[in-house]
Formats: C-alpha cells, sequence, structure tokens
C-alpha cells in the first residue's frame, strides 16, 4: 500500500537504545549474504516466539493500526489456545507506533522478536528491511504492494501476504473480455505504479486475445489529452490506472463520452464518488480491489479482541502472516528468526515445498487444523483468511484475490464477486 501521510513523530532516544542502534548499523556494513528461504539453519532459539508489530500509519490513515493490531491479538490467541509454541505461549510484543518505520524495527530487534509484521506503507519497507534482516528476523508484511519490493535485498527475510500491484493486470484485462470487450484503451498516471500495473494489463489483454488501442499516461490534473485520445481510439473497454489524478481522469472521460460500464478501475482508482462525479458517470463500472471481505465468522472474532473496530483493512492478511510464522516455528521446532524464514515457504505450500505426492498438501485453514500434521512429520499447506498464499522463491504470494465491485447510478461501489489471479493468470 502507498498511502500519503505526514511524517511520523519522533520520540526522545536514550544513549544506550542508540548505542544498540549504531551496533547493528556498523555491524551491517558487510550487509546480509545468502538466501534465508531455502538456507539449512540449526535450531538456535530461546523456546519463546515473540512476535513484533510495525504499525506506521499516521493522521487519516492510523485507523489502519487498528485493524492489524486487533488481527494480531486474534492471531496470537488462538495459537495459545491450541497450544502456543512447543507448549508455551506466543508472545506479542508492544508495539511503538509513535516512533518511525526504522526505530520502531529497532526497539523489535532489542525486544528480541523473532518475526515482525508490518509494515503498511511499502516507502516505508526498505527501513524495516535494512534493520530486521541485518538482525536475521523475518519481516512479513500484511500490505505492501510495490512491484520493486519483489527484489528488494533482504537476504531472504522479507515476505508479503498482500498481492504486488502488477497482480491486478490479468485480472482487469479478464473483466474487460468477460464484459464482451475486443479492444482496450489504457490510462496510466504517470510514475511506477501506473507505469507497472499498465504494462501488466495491456500484456495480459494481449495474451487472451485482446486488442490494445493505447497505452497513455498522464500527470495529476493533466488527463484530458489522455482522455481523448482513447476516445478517439472508440474502444470498447477503458482501464484507468491511477491514484492522486483518479478523480480528476474519470471526469476528463466522461467529458470525452467514455463513462459507465466501458470503464474498468485499478485499486488505487477506486473510491466512493458520489455527486464528485457527473450524474451515472460510473453506472455499470468495476473495480478491483485486494484481498476479499472478511467473513462475518471472522469479523465477529475480531470484534471479540476489540469491540470498537470499525474497519478490517488488512486485518485478514495481519492474521495469516502471523498464523504461518507460528506454523514455520512448529515446523522446524524453532522459534528463531532464521529458522521461521527457512520454513515460511514450505508451511504455506509455496514454491519448492516438499511433498513426496507432487505438489502441495491439501489445504489446512487454522493453526490448530494445520499443527497436527507437523507433529506427525507431514507438510502443511496453510490457506487462512486472506485465501492461499503460497510463497514464492521471492516471498511473494503466488496466487491473489481480488474483490470486484461495481457501481451504480450514483457512482457509489458495490461489492459484486471475487477473481482470482495466478502465474499464469485468472
Amino acid at each position: 500500500m502507498h498511502p500519503r501521510r505526514p511524517a511520523a513523530r519522533r520520540r526522545p532516544v536514550s544513549a544506550a537504545f542508540l548505542a544498540a542502534a549504531l551496533v547493528l548499523s556498523v555491524s551491517a556494513c558487510s550487509g546480509v549474504t545468502g538466501n534465508a528461504r531455502v538456507e539449512t539453519v540449526e535450531a538456535s532459539g530461546d523456546g519463546i516466539l515473540r512476535v513484533g508489530l510495525i504499525l506506521d500509519n499516521t493522521g487519516d490513515s492510523s485507523f489502519l493500526n487498528d485493524s492489524q493490531r486487533a488481527a494480531a491479538e486474534l492471531a496470537v490467541r488462538e495459537i495459545n489456545a491450541s497450544g502456543g509454541h512447543k507448549g508455551r505461549p506466543v508472545e506479542l510484543l508492544p508495539v511503538q507506533a509513535d516512533q518511525d518505520t526504522a526505530m520502531q524495527a529497532h526497539s523489535l530487534v532489542s525486544d528480541k522478536a523473532d518475526v515482525v509484521i508490518g509494515p503498511t506503507d511499502s516507502s516505508h519497507a526498505t527501513e524495516a528491511i535494512d534493520v530486521l534482516s541485518r538482525a536475521r528476523t523475518p519481516l512479513i508484511s500484511p500490505a505492501n504492494t510495490a512491484s520493486a519490493l519483489s527484489s528488494a535485498e533482504s537476504g531472504g527475510y522479507y515476505f508479503r501476504t498482500a498481492a504486488a500491484d502488477v497482480a491486478q493486470g490479468p485480472v482487469l484485462a479478464k473483466l474487460a473480455k468477460d464484459g464482451g470487450a475486443a479492444t482496450l484503451s489504457v490510462l496510466h498516471e504517470e510514475g511506477s505504479y501506473g507505469k507497472d500495473v499498465s504494462a501488466a494489463v495491456a500484456d495480459s489483454a494481449r495474451q487472451i486475445g485482446l486488442r490494445v488501442l493505447d497505452n497513455t499516461g498522464f500527470t495529476p490534473g493533466e488527463a484530458g489529452t489522455a482522455a481523448r485520445t482513447a476516445a478517439g481510439a472508440a474502444p470498447d473497454a477503458v482501464v484507468v490506472i491511477a491514484r492522486e489524478g483518479a478523480q480528476g481522469a474519470l471526469a476528463e472521460l466522461n467529458n470525452a463520452g467514455l463513462s459507465g460500464a466501458r470503464l474498468l478501475l485499478s485499486d488505487g482508482a477506486f473510491a466512493r464518488y458520489g455527486s464528485k462525479l457527473g450524474a451515472k458517470a460510473l453506472d455499470g463500472a468495476k473495480a478491483v480491489v485486494p484481498g476479499h471481505l472478511p467473513s462475518a465468522g471472522f469479523q465477529a472474532r475480531l470484534l471479540e479482541v476489540d469491540p470498537d473496530l470499525r474497519d478490517v483493512s488488512f486485518a485478514a492478511e495481519t492474521y495469516d502472516a502471523v498464523t504461518l510464522a507460528a506454523l514455520a516455528a512448529a515446523r522446524a521446532q524453532d522459534d528463531a528468526g532464521r529458522s521461521i524464514a527457512a520454513n515460511l515457504v514450505a508451511v504455506s505450500g509455496g514454491t519448492g515445498a516438499d511433498n513426496s505426492s507432487g505438489g502441495a498438501p491439501a489445504p489446512c485453514l487454522s493453526y490448530k487444523a494445520c499443527v497436527p500434521g507437523l507433529a506427525s512429520g507431514g507438510e502443511v499447506n496453510y490457506d487462512g483468511e486472506s485465501g492461499p498464499v503460497a510463497f514464492d522463491s521471492k516471498g511473494d504470494i503466488t496466487t491473489a484475490t481480488f474483490t470486484v465491485f461495481t457501481y451504480g447510478s450514483d457512482n457509489i461501489p458495490a461489492a459484486t464477486g471475487r477473481e482470482t489471479a495466478g502465474r499464469g493468470g485468472s
């Protein structure tokens, strides 16, 4: 995710803490070598599995902290109700959300975190990766979507239960074809998000037989030319890939005669537009949003943890990140970060998962359901509240689930379906 927010507040730091941070920084000069996701390691934990959270949301986005905190607490509760790690309770470490991302990471290393969940904002990921990978502590983000993070230099300690932005490309192309389109135009906001996702849409569209008429970039507030170019091409469908410039682009498309069911919106363009756009400008348009709506049962369990919870964004992905970490520790019979990192791919049913029958085992849907399989010496394939995970060799999920929203005549979206994209498309 890439939410906009003011700079995080900093609090005074003790001299002892600064000294510890300096040691980490100096010791990291040689970098992190190897690939922790595939290395064979010996047990080195202290017997207590400690989970840390990095909550980096401030200002208008601060509500996202509550859902992730509640989900992590719920996962730990349910893991402990099923016996914890080797008979001892899993610990959820205190959160220091008033610190910036790097300082939170340093604090969690000092608190002996074995695995850390977070951050939300993709632009903060490298700060956490730099600190935690040097400490041999795996980081699992429930919300990072920037495509470039697939190649982040983490020594194999970075994973994410959220799909990369480009995963929506095949889904958007499929929705266009399912709607009867034979030709497609793409409007994308300039920048890495627009460039990467528009390329994924165009490639996926061609693979399924659609003709891509144009793929035009624009800057926020300056979408008129791009909209008129699309209108001149007379496409059957138009895909809009934008964030800050989405509303302006949609208004310009409406002015150019492209509106309603011909439009498909990327996740960054998804919003409740209402009267901000012309009447029926989005009537019948579709948008995709990563993940699927949490089940009623999962939401009820979250409310038992936090009765005041009003939003469940990234809750399922956070819950699954904690559960996967605990299953990785159970598979290794060790709580050390290196052991967790080396076993996450296997317990997710991902690339290289060892299974004599060929392919991943049948999915199990909770820690309680999965852990007996490990206890008997077998393999497990955890599919959780966010759907299948199946990490690949880069720590990315290989199956991405998207909720499809359809806009009404009031330009307000409602969930109407679900699509899944994998390595081969939708």
